[in-house]
């Protein structure tokens, strides 16, 4: 008799043409993932060849009861690492019968913004450091913390050896491996500050591409966290206090700033950013008025600075970029619950379109 992981560990390709589609897309709180899993008759890696499809939106406070239906648009595809095979995960962005993009629906306006002509000249390439706090399922208390207490204080945990040290890493290489997997471009992981939070990086990635494969990261980390019994929170400040708190640090480049002279293109863009602060921050996530204090290698959330190096500045400068008079830079303010479509796109069009 067949054991139900011999079932889910079935290999379709043995016995049919068929694949299986997990289409996913951003729910109406702008953060929670939903997904449902279709039949396609054969393989498939071009999204403009899938089926649209539809969901009940009023389910997912997207839609009135009356009129609930929205429909999925296919438009990225990564191998599906829980399936394997030629199975495919779908990420999807939503609009209404009429074709109407929906409010929640952050991918539509940032794919204007990339493929404008001055936008797309300039090749602008994304890494991403995704923060993200690892919680026992029963009590929302980080993972290893004891059960209403704490544990020793920051300093040893970040990129931490030992049990006493790394509390969930058999979920973060599953992750690290399976984002691989899939064809996600994650570049990285490590061991945060805080005990019991993560960090993955995504990038160089190009364009739209950077908020495609956040989402799908974010996907599999949710999957993994499902099968392991443990929850993945993206809140900005999970514990009050002296903890640090999580935060998604963007990393930008455009052609123009990885040339020779590119460090000049890069202080022109900073001082764009920071004539924007104010409109930067209300698009940066939910709650980051509690993680942008000034203190735990923050800046101020009021107050924009830059800096070479300095991590408790609004936008950083390594020192390599300043020595090599090219480079990137690094804005340090948005949040883990950021939407990477609005923060990837916002920065492209403060620094490349608006004009002060």
């Amino acid at each position: 008799m067949s054991l139900l992981s011999d079932l889910i560990n079935l290999n379709l390709s043995e016995s049919s043409e068929k694949i299986i589609a997990e289409y996913i897309w951003v729910g109406g709180s702008g953060m929670d993932l939903r997904s449902k899993a279709r039949t396609l008759p054969g393989p498939v890696s071009d999204p403009s060849k899938l089926p649209k499809w539809n969901y009940d939106g009023s389910s997912t406070n997207q839609a009135p009861g009356q009129d609930s239906e929205v429909i999925l648009y296919p438009q990225a595809i990564f191998k599906d690492p829980f399936r394997q095979g030629n199975n495919i995960l779908v990420i999807c962005d939503v609009y209404t019968p009429a074709g109407e993009p929906l409010p929640t629906n952050k991918r539509y306006n940032a794919a204007k913004i990339f493929s404008h002509p001055d936008v797309a000249a300039e090749v602008p390439w994304y890494g991403i450091e995704q923060e993200y706090t690892l919680l026992q399922k029963d009590t929302n208390w980080p993972l290893g913390w004891p059960i209403g207490g704490y544990p020793g204080p920051q300093g040893p945990y970040y990129c931490g050896i030992g049990a006493d040290k790394a509390y969930g890493r058999d979920i973060v290489d599953a992750h690290y491996k399976a984002c691989l997997y899939a064809g996600i471009n994650i570049s990285g992981i490590n061991g945060e500050v805080m005990p019991g939070q993560w960090e993955f990086q995504v990038g160089p990635s190009v364009g739209i591409s950077a908020g495609d494969e956040i989402w799908a990261a974010r996907y599999i980390l949710e999957r993994i966290t499902e099968i392991a019994g443990v929850v993945v929170s993206f809140d900005p400040k999970p514990i009050p206090g002296d903890w640090n708190g999580a935060g998604a640090h963007t990393n930008y480049s455009t052609k123009s700033m990885r040339e020779n002279g590119g460090y000049e293109i890069i202080k022109k863009a900073i001082e764009k950013l920071g004539l924007r602060h104010k409109e930067h921050i209300a698009a940066y996530g939910e709650g980051n008025e509690r993680r942008l204090t000034g203190k735990h290698e923050t800046a101020d959330i009021n107050t924009f600075s830059w800096g070479v190096a300095n991590r408790g500045a609004s936008v950083r400068v390594g020192r390599d970029t300043e020595k090599d008079g090219k480079g990137y830079f690094e804005d340090r303010r948005p949040s883990s619950n950021m939407d990477p479509y609005v923060v990837t796109s916002m920065i492209a069009e403060t620094t490349l379109l608006w004009k002060p």
